[in-house]
C-alpha cells in the first residue's frame, strides 16, 4: 500500500509518464496512426488525471510542508520553474486540454490542430518541470 510521504514520488512518476505518453502520441499522429494517438492522448490525459487526484490527496492529507532548501543562484531557477509550471498548469487543465479535446470529439480536426500545437508542448513543458521540481525538492536539494 502507497503512503502519503510516498506520493510526491508518484506523482513525479506519473508526469513523467503523461510526457512520454504525449511524446509517443505526437509520434503517431506525425505517422498518420490517428488511432494510436488517439490511444496515447487519452492516456495521457487519464494520466494526469490520475496525478492531480493524487496530487490533491497528498496535500489534503499532510501537514508536512517541504521547503526548497537550495541556496544562491539555484533559489531562484527553482522557484521561476515553479512558478511557470503552477501557472501554465492550470492553463493546460482548464482550458487547453479539455478544448483540444471536444474539438477532437466533434471530429473538427482542423481545429483540433490548431489548438493542439499550443497544448502539445505546453503540456509537454509542465509535464517535465513536474518531474524537474520533484527531484530539486526531494533529492538534488532536499533538506538535510
Amino acid at each position: 500500500m502507497i503512503e502519503v510521504r510516498d506520493l510526491p514520488a508518484l506523482n513525479a512518476s506519473l508526469n513523467g509518464t503523461a510526457g512520454l505518453l504525449l511524446l509517443l502520441g505526437y509520434g503517431m499522429i506525425r505517422q498518420g496512426k490517428r488511432t494510436a494517438h488517439g490511444w496515447c492522448m487519452g492516456a495521457a490525459v487519464v494520466v494526469s488525471a490520475l496525478f492531480l487526484a493524487s496530487y490533491l490527496y497528498y496535500h489534503f492529507h499532510t501537514t508536512a510542508v517541504t521547503r526548497f532548501a537550495g541556496t544562491g543562484w539555484v533559489r531562484p531557477v527553482y522557484f521561476t520553474i515553479l512558478i511557470s509550471h503552477t501557472v501554465l498548469a492550470m492553463v493546460v487543465a482548464l482550458w487547453l486540454v479539455p478544448v483540444t479535446l471536444w474539438r477532437a470529439a466533434r471530429r473538427r480536426f482542423d481545429r483540433h490542430k490548431a489548438v493542439a500545437r499550443w497544448t502539445l508542448p505546453v503540456w509537454l513543458y509542465v509535464s517535465v518541470t513536474g518531474v524537474v521540481i520533484y527531484f530539486m525538492l526531494y533529492h538534488w536539494y532536499a533538506p538535510a
